[in-house]
């Protein structure tokens, strides 16, 4: 710090106030190099992408869930993400966008696997063989399932969601309950006690902002319910699904899953 101040002192002719500098100069020095600087700028923190294992996000293409993928990220993790669609019921322009919020979360790590899940004919069995009420639980369960056996042949640990508490009638606490329920596999929600505007901010933040607020139709629009059940249990769930064929609306959805590299 003296011979350095020195020099500096020396060259420019600069008095020297330690409590209230004009300009401070910053200098790392390593073993063969100095580096030099007079700014610090703050940076996402965390820790680096691949120490803390593999998780599969379901990625929508709204607000939330790139938000909660970027959190994933910036822990140390690598994610893959998976999105459900409602294809020929919703449009191609629904896919494009998830394709560039992908990209916008490979920008921060790698380029994760993205994969597309034909999710119509599900909804079409669920909505011809329960009731209207259990309607979005009853998508969410299956996505669930579907999104575990994709994690098992990934090698994924977790799924993450975009879920914040008691935002929308499918994420108060007992029907989260009841979705993981359906799953072996842990479900992580790093959004669980964020309000929206907390992951607005940060949307616009990491750059996911403009491209979320773009009109689009998600699956979970589409044959929605007028009057969505808020509370259920997992015996209500369970008594709901006898009608169903569970482990072959599963099947039918992975035979037709496609993957795309970002």
């Amino acid at each position: 710090n003296i011979e350095i101040g020195r020099a500096v002192q020396e060259r420019t002719g600069w008095k020297v106030d330690l409590e209230n500098p004009e300009v401070t100069i910053y200098l790392e020095v390593l073993k063969k190099q100095a580096w030099i600087y007079f700014e610090k700028h703050q940076g996402a923190g965390g820790l680096p992408v691949g120490v803390s294992g593999r998780l599969l996000c379901l990625l929508s293409g709204g607000l939330d869930s790139p938000v909660a993928a970027y959190r994933m990220l910036k822990r140390g993790a690598f994610v893959d993400l998976i999105h459900f669609h409602s294809m020929p019921f919703t449009t191609e322009e629904s896919l494009e966008k998830v394709r560039q919020l992908a990209k916008i979360l490979g920008e921060y790590a790698y380029s994760p696997r993205l994969y597309f899940v034909p999710f119509a004919p599900v909804q079409e069995r669920i909505v011809a063989e329960t009731p209207p009420p259990f309607r979005v639980i009853l998508y969410r369960r299956f996505m669930a399932r579907i999104a575990e056996q994709v994690a098992e042949k990934i090698k994924a640990s977790a799924l993450v969601t975009g879920e914040s508490l008691a935002q929308v009638a499918s994420q108060t606490l007992s029907n989260l309950v009841v979705i993981d329920s359906a799953v072996s596999i842990p479900i992580l929600r790093p959004l669980i006690g964020m309000d929206k505007q907390e992951i607005v901010e940060q949307a616009k933040q990491i750059g996911t902002f403009e491209v979320s607020v773009l009109p689009h139709e998600d699956c979970c629009s589409f044959l929605m319910p007028p009057r969505p059940r808020t509370h259920s249990t997992k015996e209500e769930l369970e008594e709901v699904e006898k009608n169903l064929d569970i482990p072959g609306l599963v099947q039918m959805a992975l035979e037709k899953i496609e993957e795309e590299k970002v």
